[in-house]
Formats: structure tokens, sequence, C-alpha cells
């Protein structure tokens, strides 16, 4: 019995010691002097935190007694970290934040070299993880489907391929990049867009303005730089997985680890859908099936006066279908049942190393081998490309005078089994060396004016000397005021059969004319950025362009004069897209967050005096991001979603019963986030919660789906399809009526580990 009562009051010692062993947290949050309301104050080591009232007063209860970094953060300011030695009783802990400006990330991609982006005379977009997790996806080419001006658009409702539009300009027009180098191009274009490992992203830049006297041919609507994470910053372990009720599979993996002076880190992606849906009914897959694996490797060495040193490699393999639901592989390449069959085999390499040497000069380098084995129907596209780059570039002030110079020199191969190479007796690889000079010369005439001149020289031994000079003008009204004019050129050597994936599928004949020149361009692009706070604690960032750019010798898929053909020549007049867009970033207080998009364009072709809308390009889009935080329950809601206006539609006669325009139509989504285990987050939500499909506004979308290798068809003695009673309408088989998105509504569920 006293054993019993000395072990109970043992127990009620530890307990109360326990209890005593607590201590409560408490304070203000304040800037200059007026108390900020919802600011977040938080422990990261416990989780645990508070948000402060419509005073600026905060308090955390029960609080283990130890030593803890404090940190209170507030939209629109810098966050302000404390450390804090708990003993017991209350303590209590202020907090005084400075206005932050949240336009201070660094960019690179608008001059080629690090300079914070309020600087920056060129305009540069920046999107962080954090945005692209507000609608998880399992590829970055998935992801950008709400940045305002950029769509990601499908090619072909069978293989479900695709590009991104920036400002309704054609994917060929818009350079994807991976850490600044031109990995994403020719054959990838249409099909590397996949597979980058989202959580080794450290920020996507947009550039939504010529860029070829940089970056050469390829830019000449805009670039988009995947920026990868360096891996001395990279946490040591993080994992994102997702499933949807489609049954699609998505897993993110990446892991950091330190060799002495060098650190590295290993990303994987794995993504798989081998789920046939056919909601239409046309006896063909909604949407592709695909089972791909990439790999990524990045290295970063630490070197004497931090000079940079780093090396990185990708691996990505990729097996994808889409055709009729009965199709297997057995049937890939037969014109017994119809399939579109690719597989992709992808290897990547890339680095920088900065020369020991005095100046600051760094050589930039990387080599892709693509290797592409793909069946359309009974039509085979087997192709291989390898594309070696190598750039020196100088960084030399001269006073006033931030100086860039640039030697590059761009090695492509490119071979396939189809006419892009073929010879008169024989198919001949193609391979092709341009060297490029370019210079650079960013003048600050003082702390409001800034001018940017530069210049780039391209020898093709196709086409001869290229030259596109441009000109960037920054004027600093206030702290908060910027106004930007860029003006240039730029141009577009055309890899036809790697960048126009309608050349290959489907029955139309494509039709080359005379000798493709390359594409010339002059732009214009004025744009403007306001910083605004109001008392209560909103913060709006808003940033408005214009554009204005007129084409020469543009080269545009020509559906309208055979319904048969695709033909393709360099434009007998020009092309011209101009438009006006706004962004806006809202902060209303730590709990309501608002990113909201708008865009209005006009895309138009102009031959033998005769102007007409350029096809499959909307006249005007939105797109929005609203974030409502509830701290109590550590629960984020995120709703996103995008709206795009009608495109002229390719239809292939007359009497093709389809729509000639789109309706306007939108894809929306909502996502809620739980973040209160240490390290982990739970997120899900529902996808295209309208369920909204291209397929309800059209009587079908793949015309003839019932006989895709036009057997039954009767043509007249010109190739044109004759009306029959087995097919009323004149048409032959045609997947390229495409707009959107076949994936109706769907539900996700998927979990995020981090190890800092």
């Amino acid at each position: 019995m006293n054993n019993k009562f000395t072990w109970l009051k043992s127990l009620i010692v530890l307990m109360t010691t326990s209890a005593i062993a607590q201590t409560t947290l408490s304070g203000i949050v304040s800037s200059n002097g007026e108390p900020l309301p919802f600011a977040n104050v938080y422990i990261s080591k416990l989780s645990k935190g508070a948000v402060s009232d419509e005073d600026g007063n905060y308090t955390i209860l029960n609080i283990p007694n130890g030593t803890y970094s404090l940190s209170a953060s507030f939209a629109g300011y810098g966050k302000e970290s404390k450390t804090v030695v708990l003993s017991g009783n209350t303590k209590e802990v202020n907090f005084d934040l400075k206005e932050d400006n949240s336009l201070n990330e660094v960019v690179i991609s608008g001059t080629l070299k690090p300079v914070l982006r309020i600087e920056s005379p060129v305009p540069v977009e920046v999107y962080t993880p954090t945005f692209l997790k507000k609608n998880p996806t399992p590829s970055v080419f998935d992801a950008l489907q709400n940045v305002n001006g950029v769509r990601p658009q499908l090619n072909c409702n069978v293989c479900n391929t695709g590009d991104i539009h920036i400002n309704g300009l054609e994917g060929p027009y818009t350079l994807v990049l991976i850490d600044g180098m031109p990995i994403v191009s020719g054959l990838s274009t249409v099909y590397g867009l996949s597979g980058i490992p989202n959580s080794l992203i450290e920020q996507v830049e947009i550039v939504k303005r010529p860029a070829s006297s940089l970056y050469g041919s390829e830019a000449v609507g805009g670039l988009i730089n995947v920026i990868t994470k360096l891996p001395e910053y990279a946490p040591r372990l993080s994992v994102d997985a997702f499933g949807t009720t489609w049954g699609e599979v998505n897993f993110d993996l990446g892991l950091k680890h330190d060799f002495g002076k060098a650190s590295a880190i290993l990303g994987a992606n794995y993504y798989n859908y081998s789920n046939p849906k056919d909601g239409n009914n046309d006896n063909f897959t909604d949407v592709t099936l695909q089972d791909r694996i990439s790999l990524f490797n990045k290295w970063s060495f630490k070197r004497k006066d931090n000079r940079i040193a780093s090396l990185a490699g990708r691996f990505f393999y990729e097996d994808r279908w889409g055709g009729e639901m009965n199709w297997n592989p057995s049937f890939r390449g037969g014109d017994e049942v119809y399939g579109e069959s690719i597989y992709t085999a992808r290897y990547e390499l890339l680095g920088s190393y900065q020369l020991p040497v005095s100046e600051k000069i760094l050589f930039n380098f990387s080599y892709t081998d693509h290797d592409q084995n793909s069946v359309y129907g009974d039509v085979e596209y087997m192709a291989q490309q390898r594309i070696g780059f190598g750039q020196f570039t100088w960084d030399k002030k001269f006073g006033k005078h931030d100086m860039l110079f640039g030697v590059a020199g761009r090695y492509n191969y490119y071979d396939d089994n189809t006419t892009a190479t073929a010879n008169i007796e024989y198919n001949e690889p193609e391979e092709i060396m341009i060297p490029s000079v370019f210079v650079q010369d960013e003048y600050k005439f003082n702390d409001k004016h800034t001018l940017l001149a530069g210049a780039r020289y391209d020898y093709d031994e196709r086409h001869g000397s290229i030259f596109t000079p441009r000109l960037a003008y920054r004027f600093k009204l206030s702290e908060n005021d910027i106004i930007r004019l860029n003006t240039g050129t730029g141009f577009r050597v055309v890899n036809l059969f790697t960048e126009e994936h309608a050349t290959l599928t489907g029955a139309r004949e494509v039709i080359i004319e005379g000798e493709l020149d390359p594409e010339r361009s002059y732009n214009m692009n004025l744009n403007y950025l306001k910083k605004l706070y109001f008392k209560g604690g909103t913060m709006l960032n808003f940033e408005a362009s214009a554009w204005y750019t007129y084409f020469t010798n543009a080269i545009l898929p020509d559906y309208d004069t055979n319904p048969n053909q695709i033909i393709y020549s360099n434009l007998d007049g020009n092309a011209i897209s101009k438009g006006i867009g706004f962004n806006m970033d809202a902060h209303f207080s730590n709990r309501f967050k608002a990113i909201l998009g708008f865009t209005y364009q006009d895309v138009t072709t102009t031959e033998s005096g005769e102007t007409s809308q350029q096809i499959l390009t909307e006249k005007y889009s939105g797109t929005w991001a609203l974030t409502y935080r509830i701290f109590k329950y550590n629960l984020s809601i995120d709703y996103t979603g995008n709206l795009f206006g009608p495109m002229r539609l390719p239809l292939l006669s007359e009497l093709d019963p389809r729509p000639e325009y789109s309706p306007t139509w939108s894809i929306q989504n909502i996502q809620f986030t739980y973040d209160g285990i240490k390290n982990v987050e739970l997120y899900g939500g529902v996808k295209n919660i309208l369920d909204w499909t291209p397929a309800k506004n059209a009587p079908f979308l793949i015309s003839r789906a019932n006989d895709p290798f036009d057997k039954e068809v009767v043509f007249d003695n010109s190739g044109n399809a004759v009306a029959t009673p087995n097919n009323p309408y004149a048409l032959t088989f045609d997947p390229n009526y495409v707009y959107a998105p076949n994936q109706g509504i769907r539900g996700f569920f998927g979990i995020r580990y981090t190890l800092l």
C-alpha cells in the first residue's frame, strides 16, 4: 500500500511539474507604430502559432520551456525572427515589421545576368512553387494553365501532344529553358514538356516578348525559364505523391546530400495513367494513356571566391498511346485498329562553369539526345535529334555601363524517315552549326532612368546572316511605380516536322510551297508596374502591359484552302499580334490572397489583302487563384481557374457540322490543404468542378472516328472527299479539331513530406 502511495505521489509531482513548465507568449505586432492585424506569429520547431487580432495583439498558450526561434510575418512585410528563452510564467515579445518590396526576387531571364526583378529593364514574371501547388499537376506543361497570357494548347485529340502559347502566338514561338539552357526545342517542343519534377523547381520565369537578341531562334514569341533548386539550399528530403479518381498516379521525390565541397540533389518523377475512358462515346480514348519516368541529378561545387560550378543531367522515358478503345500494342503500325503510339527516350546534360580568372567569364553548355519511335495509325515516324550548345559570357562594368559580351554555338543533328531529310536518292540526316555573337549594354543614367541596348548576330548556312537588335528603357517614377518600354526584332528558323504535330496525324496531305525562309518580327511592349499599400494590411501589386508584334515571312499551317491538305508556306503578307494584359496580386490580410489576370488580344494574318483571325487563338482570357487561410485549423483553401473566349477552329468542309468557333469555356478547381502535422501537408480537392469538356459543344470531336483509315471515303479526281450516304458531310479522318482538355470532373488527394 505504501509503495502504491509513493508511486501515485511521484505521478502527481511529475504532472504538476509538467504543468508548471509551460509558458504563455504574448505581444504586439506593429509597423511604424501602427498595429498589424492578422499577422502570423509562430514557432516552427513546435508547429505552433497564433494570429494577431485587430489591435495587433497575439497570444500563444502552453509552450514547453526551452529555447526557440519565434517569427512574425505579414504579407508585404519582411519576416522578423527572434530567439526566446522560456522558463515559465508569461513572456512578452513584440515585433516591428518593415515593409518589404515583394518584387525583390532575383531574375536572370530578361538580361542573362542576375538582377532584382524591380530593377530589370525587361519585364519578367516569376512563379514560385507556392503558386504551382495551388493546383497540383504532374508536369510543368499542365501547371502553366493558370498563368495569365499563357495557354498550354493540346494539338491532337488522340495522342494529346501540346505546346505552350504566349499572348496568342503558336507554340513553336515559345522557347522553353531549363536553368537558362535551351533544353526544350525541336522534337521535345511537342513531347518533352512533361516530366520535369515539380518538386525541384525553384521558380519559373516568363518573358512575354521576343527575346531573340539574347537567345536566338525560337524565342520570337517569348520564353519560359524553369529554374531548378540549388543543391546547397534544397531540402534533405521531399516527397509529393497524389492520385485522382480517374486513376492517375503521380510521384515526385527529391533527395539532397553533401559531399565535402559538393552538394547534390536527385529528383525523380513517375506518372502513370492506364485507365481508358470514352465519355463522348466515339470509341476513342478521351485522354492519352501514359507511363513515364524522369530522373534528374544536379551537382553544385564550392570554389574559391564563390565562383560558379554546376552540372546536371536528366533522363526521360515515356510510353504514351491514344486511339480506339480496343487498341493494344499488337495493332501498332497496322491499319486494322487505329492508335497513335509514341515511345520517347531522352538524355540531357547541362552545366555552368565560371573561369578561374579575375574577370567574370561564364561558360554554359548543354547537350540533348532525343530518340522518338512513333506510329500514327499506319504511318511510322522515327526520328533522332541531338543538340549541342555552348556559350561564353563576359560580364563587365565600365563606369555606368554594365556590359555583357557573348559568343555561342549551336549544333543540331536531325534525322527521320520523312521528306524532311529525304534526298533524291536516299535519306540523309541534317546537320547544322549556327555560331552567334551578342552584346548588351545597360546604362544607368541615375536611379530613375536606365537604358538597355543589345544586338545579336547569327549565321545559319541555310539562310545566311541574321541580325537582331533590341532596346529597353526603364523609368522609375517612384519606389512603387515603374514604366518599361521594350522594342526590337526577332527571328525564327522553322523545323517543320519536329514542331508541327499536325504534319503527322490524320488524313490531311502535307504540302510545302517553296523554300521556307526565316520568319522575322518587329515588336514593341509597354509595361507599367504599381504597388499599393492600404490601411488594415491590404497590399496590391498591379501590372499592365500592351504589345504590338508585326511578322513577315510568317509560316502558319493553312487548313482553309484545301480541307484535305495542310499547306505550309511563307505568308504573302503579314501577321500581327497585339493586345493588352493585366495582372493583380492582392493580399487583403494574412488570411486572404488573390491573384487575378486578364488578357485581350487580336492575332490576325493578312494575305492578298484579306485579313482573318488566326486559328486556335482566343480573343480574351482570364485566370485567378484565390487562397483563404484558416489558421485555427491549419487549413488553406485554394480556388483556381481560367476562362477563354471563342477560338476559330479547323473545319474539313463547308458541310462540316461542327461549330466553326469554340464557346467561351472555363476549367475551375478547388483544393484543401492541411499542414497541422510537422513536415507534412495533406491536400485534396476537385479538378474541373464544372465538368466541362469540348465534346459538350459539338456533335463529335474526331472526324470519321468510325473510319480512321478512310477505307469507306469516296474521293473525286481532285482528291476531295465526296458526300455519300455513309459520309453525308464529305469528311475524312481528322483529330485536329481540339482546343481544350477533354478530361472531365475528378477528385484528387495527395501528401507532401519535407525534411529540411
